[in-house]
């Protein structure tokens, strides 16, 4: 029986050292990781004049989250009530965000800006995720250049590309003709 069970033995061995490292990740971003994070958002957006906070969202242990958030604004679209209300759209300016995972490894993420009413959010954009220890300065550079280059290319939005997509996610396809 027990050389019909080894691979099954190994596959447990697997599994325990699996829940092992979950633990060891929480408590890196517990030990250091977490502080790092947000003291590398806060000196870079203040080292390149970047109108952002950075926050921390910890309603649920083991999956907070710190995010670099371009903050909402009016959007200077509004619609007329009448002569003298108007009922302005709100804007979303965007987020980049690094999360926990249940497993405690680090997602890095992108929210796109939105406004309210007016079109459908779209989901975020994973960049990538990341075991703690991976999670170093340099890629948390070119995390940051990725999010503002998707933020321009986000509010420089027109159709100069050819088959970029409009409206609700529908391209239009020419026809050829015969």
């Amino acid at each position: 029986m027990k050389n019909d069970l080894f691979s099954f033995s190994r596959k447990v061995s697997q599994y325990k050292e699996v829940l092992s490292q979950t633990e060891a990740y929480r408590q890196v971003w517990k030990d250091g990781l977490k502080a790092k994070l947000i003291k590398f958002l806060e000196d870079a957006i203040k080292e390149v004049d970047l109108d952002a906070t950075v926050e921390v969202r910890n309603d649920l242990q083991n999956l907070e989250a710190i995010v670099l958030n371009l903050g909402t604004v009016k959007s200077g679209m509004y619609q007329m009530i009448n002569q003298e209300i108007e009922r302005h759209l709100i804007k979303n300016n965007g987020s980049l965000i690094y999360q926990q995972l249940f497993n405690g490894k680090v997602i890095v993420m992108i929210q796109f800006p939105y406004i309210e009413n007016y079109g459908e959010l779209k989901p975020p954009k994973t960049i990538a995720i990341y075991r703690p220890e991976e999670l170093k300065d340099p890629f948390c550079v070119r995390h940051l250049e990725e999010f503002i280059q998707d933020m321009t290319n986000w509010e420089d939005y027109d159709d100069d590309e050819p088959n970029k997509k409009i409206g609700f996610e529908l391209n239009f396809n020419p026809t050829k003709e015969e």
